[in-house]
């Protein structure tokens, strides 16, 4: 986990009350026994003022998302430092100066020194200092966050936000708690989990273009079960592009493409020939190639059967499924083009109207499939929006109440 740096705070905020693991220094005037672990800080004033940790002094192997916490008895708190090699730890004071609370998670196997500073009623300081060790952790135990699209991407109004772990998160309330995706203007939305390492989060209809997206995935050290922990904190900011939706009819053999609500291009196209149907439903592009090979042991067509294919070079090639369709440039198929379905579940087209697709288009734009009986999937792609919002929504881990 990378080291968070962050200065001591000095300030006072709301009042919190603070369960003490660790007593501090308790001065005249306070109970009569000294707690066990309490520093030796001499007397200074007569109000029976202490300063409590709730870590104890010394201790070793403390978990990596507790949360430090310092509070003052009788006195009001002036400074708390929680300090690291493997970096400060930042916090907040309670308006009465009663308790510092952690704004920040502990990283593993680091070594942190406590010092504290209060007053009691009579200006006179009090003083406590304390040292902890925390857990060590090695990479099988932490689970790091890939992120897409990625940092300062522009993408098209279909695509999700998702999150890929590399190990699995078992605990998935805990880690979904600590994400969220704000955008400006503001869309309702929700994660979605696939797998114990794959959530996306879509917003309730398209997004709306031009708009402005922050991810924020806030799980250092928070807890993702069977002793798993998060390895890093993770910050991505993208924004949304023009709207371009493509909607394929296969009875047609038409795609029209609409760019903000407008059509600007009507293409005959050819799709999926029988036994190679293309799926109908709402599909988004994942990937672009200006070129790319294409072989049908690939996608399960055994070389040297009847229906197998070995193409170099295929042009202006958009990627819309995890199975192999695309949108593509198909010179081979031009005649077909407008009136017979003749590829293996492809969207062909003619080489200008290929590139012109191609040229406009971007991860995230939307392609909608209609006229055939072979449903596209959830998983299968950016499948995301193939489901209600309402059934989407359930596979949050904690259930988004506003779904609908």
């Amino acid at each position: 986990m990378p080291p968070s740096i962050v200065a001591a705070s000095t300030m006072a905020l709301c009042c919190l009350t603070l369960v003490a693991c660790d007593a501090g220094a308790v001065l005249p005037g306070g109970s009569a026994e000294t707690p066990p672990g309490s520093s030796s800080a001499k007397p200074e004033t007569d109000a029976g003022a202490r300063v409590v940790i709730n870590v104890p002094r010394g201790a070793a192997g403390v978990r990596v998302d507790k949360r430090v916490e310092v509070g003052a008895s009788n006195a009001q708190l002036r400074s708390v430092a929680v300090t690291s090699p493997a970096g400060d730890i930042a916090g907040t004071v309670s308006e009465d100066g009663s308790t510092w609370t952690a704004t920040q998670r502990l990283e593993p196997g680091a070594s942190y020194v406590v010092e504290a500073v209060a007053a009691g009623a009579d200006g006179r300081k009090v003083r406590r200092t304390s040292t902890f060790s925390t857990q060590d952790l090695n990479l099988d135990q932490q689970t790091y966050p890939s992120v897409a699209p990625l940092q300062g991407e522009t993408v098209g109004v279909g695509m999700p936000v998702i999150v890929t772990f590399d190990v699995p998160v078992t605990d998935r309330a805990s880690i979904e708690r600590h994400m969220t995706v704000e955008s400006s203007p503001q869309q309702e939305g929700t994660w979605h989990w696939r797998s114990d390492t794959e959530v996306h989060w879509r917003p309730k209809t398209y997004w709306e273009p031009s708009t402005e997206v922050s991810v924020d995935i806030d799980i250092n050290s928070v807890s993702a079960g069977n002793g798993i922990y998060g390895q890093e904190s993770r910050v991505i900011d993208f924004e949304i592009g023009d709207s371009v939706v493509s909607k394929v009819d296969a009875r047609t053999y038409e795609m029209e493409t609409f760019v903000n609500g407008e059509l600007v291009r009507t293409t005959p196209i050819t799709t999926g020939k029988p036994g190679f149907t293309t799926r109908s439903g709402v599909k988004v592009i994942m990937e672009k190639f200006r070129t790319r090979r294409m072989n049908s042991e690939t996608v399960g067509i055994p070389a040297g059967s009847a229906e197998a294919y070995d193409i170099d070079n295929v042009e202006y090639a958009m990627r819309v499924t995890y199975s192999g369709e695309f949108l593509h440039a198909a010179p081979w198929s031009v005649a077909s083009q407008g009136n017979a379905h003749v590829s293996h579940g492809c969207t062909g087209m003619s080489p200008s109207d290929a590139a012109w697709l191609y040229n406009i288009s971007k991860r995230g734009d939307v392609v909608e499939y209609t006229g055939t009986d072979r449903p596209m999937t959830l998983g299968n792609g950016y499948g995301d929006w193939n489901a209600s919002y309402a059934d989407y929504a359930r596979a949050s881990a904690l259930r988004s109440p506003g779904a609908k």
